[in-house]
């Protein structure tokens, strides 16, 4: 698809910040350095830190940023792990002014939120209303909403509540020309600047949306790329900015659906002897439609097993894979008949069920799963646990198909790791754990990347299940995408920032850019 493809932004700044930019702005080499790591395995010092103090100051740092041609980087709570939230141009706080909620309108099950917001705070202030943000990302105490919305995230219960973009009713977006819009489910975009952008949009996707259909990956949730099909199904600019990650406009405000908090859980904890029976049973549990269906591999059950971590539940010898099956509803008994299910439904199937309705039970049962990290940390020793393959998703019929091949890849690389994650949506986290003073670990380890992206393409998946693209991927979306599908979101990156000062380098690569080119170590 031809199209123009904006030039990269620059990171030198002229001499005077914006004139009309009324929030903090430093170059302090320390600040810088505040912003220049998140949560994952990249570092980028930015060349400069604005703290708006409002929508109108994103605005003008937009004007600004357009007329020099400067790469802002919006960040919050800098949870975020591909390196989305980093960058070498100016990081723009969008946490420390912009943390408000609004009241909870407990009839609409609604809420009014700033990006800064964490998530455990929009929790706390809906739980007297008996409602809740479903979407539970594991690091929901401390992530935004912003982050949350720009990756689309999603987490545990994300097999029965699905991914972030379905709980955005609207949103608040400053676009790349300092333009501010509000775009809402279900309403025509009739701004001008937003309705000619979303009309180039449409004008791409109208080229061959039946290409477009059939080139996606079938899986159950995605954060990689620019969410063409979801926009060519509903129309609403909500669904392209949503997992965005800051690169098609920054959002300084947003309307989120909640959900009931359900009145009664219960737990089946299910352990087979084999890959094949596991990839089985998750197809006949989503029949059940429950709330979570997590998975740890035999790498992580032989790790706390082997450490001694789990006197609640003593995990035996020979097992590959065990499942997590929460089931919700509005009674204990209600529970207890849904897990009486599973229980029926495992029948010659699981090698052992195990039923738990009892809080504290439960949570015997989940320490053998939340037991991991720290151990991981024990375990490295002189080698680093790094995050660069741990989000990839494919179809839930090749979840075993993707386990075979991630213990291929890290054996013939003689990596250890552990392999954990959400089975029910086919989307697996991998902790390898890495020794940086072996020569030409760096190397090796971009190797293993390409080689996890290429099995996972031919899977049918793609590497970012629910953390986004970032930095770190974006090398890899052609290899997931394919060529045709790559230029469609380049085009449509375009029209919404046609000087490339929005992130450049996220979702979408510079020339010559590498998964690891910013990594922190050595």
């Amino acid at each position: 698809m031809p199209h123009r493809s904006a030039s990269p932004a620059s990171v030198l700044l002229p001499a005077d910040p914006p004139r009309d930019f009324r929030g903090e702005w430093t170059t302090d080499a320390e600040r810088r350095g505040a912003y220049s790591e998140h949560a994952g395995i990249l570092r980028s010092l930015p060349v400069a830190v604005a703290v708006p103090e409002n929508a109108d100051d994103v605005a003008a740092l937009m004007r600004w940023a357009a007329e020099h041609g400067i790469a802002l980087v919006p960040r919050a709570a800098g949870t975020g792990m591909p390196g989305g939230n980093i960058g070498p141009g100016i990081a723009v706080d969008l946490k420390t002014r912009f943390g408000a909620i609004g009241p909870i309108d407990a009839g609409r099950r609604t809420a009014e939120i700033q990006p800064g917001a964490t998530l455990g705070d929009l929790n706390r202030a809906a739980a007297p209303h008996g409602l809740q943000f479903p979407v539970d990302p594991s690091s929901a105490e401390r992530a935004s909403m912003g982050g949350i919305i720009a990756n689309n995230s999603g987490g545990s219960h994300t097999v029965l509540y699905g991914s972030a973009r379905g709980w955005i009713h609207s949103l608040d977006v400053v676009l790349a020309d300092g333009t501010r819009v509000t775009t809402t489910r279900g309403a025509r975009d009739e701004h001008p600047r937003l309705r000619e952008i979303l009309d180039q949009v449409d004008a791409i996707i109208a080229e061959d949306p039946v290409r477009l259909e059939a080139g996606w990956p079938r899986v159950r949730k995605n954060s990689s790329g620019y969410a063409l099909r979801e926009y060519l199904r509903s129309g609403d600019a909500v669904d392209l900015f949503v997992g965005s990650e800051g690169t098609l406009g920054m959002v300084t405000g947003a309307t989120v659906r909640l959900a009931p908090v359900p009145a009664a859980r219960g737990l089946a904890l299910l352990e087979f002897t084999t890959l094949e029976a596991a990839g089985a049973a998750v197809h006949r549990i989503l029949e059940l439609h429950p709330a979570t269906c997590e998975m740890i591999d035999r790498t992580f059950i032989d790790l706390v097993r082997g450490s001694g971590e789990d006197p609640g539940y003593p995990l035996r010898a020979g097992l590959e894979a065990i499942l997590f099956v929460e089931m919700e509803g509005d009674s204990a008994e209600e529970v207890a008949a849904k897990l009486e299910s599973v229980r029926a439904a495992m029948e010659g199937a699981a090698d052992r069920v195990s039923l738990a309705t009892d809080p504290h039970e439960q949570e015997r049962f989940w320490h053998v799963r939340h037991a991991a990290s720290p151990l991981i940390a024990r375990m490295a020793g002189q080698r680093v646990s790094m995050q660069f393959i741990e989000d990839g998703v494919v179809p839930v019929d090749r979840l075993a198909d993707y386990i075979r091949l991630l213990r291929g890849v890290l054996d013939r690389h003689a990596l250890p790791a552990v392999i954990f994650g959400h089975a029910g949506d086919g989307n697996l986290h991998v902790n390898p754990l890495v020794d940086v003073a072996k020569a030409g670990w760096r190397a090796e380890a971009e190797a293993i990347v390409y080689e996890v992206a290429e099995g996972v393409a031919a899977l049918g998946g793609t590497m970012a299940g629910e953390h986004g693209d970032g930095r770190l991927r974006a090398p890899l979306l052609e290899t997931i995408w394919g060529a045709e599908i790559v230029a469609s979101f380049r085009a449509v990156k375009d029209a919404f920032d046609p000087r490339g000062i929005l992130n450049p380098g996220v979702i979408l690569p510079l020339p010559g850019q590498r998964p690891l080119d910013a990594i922190k170590y050595g």
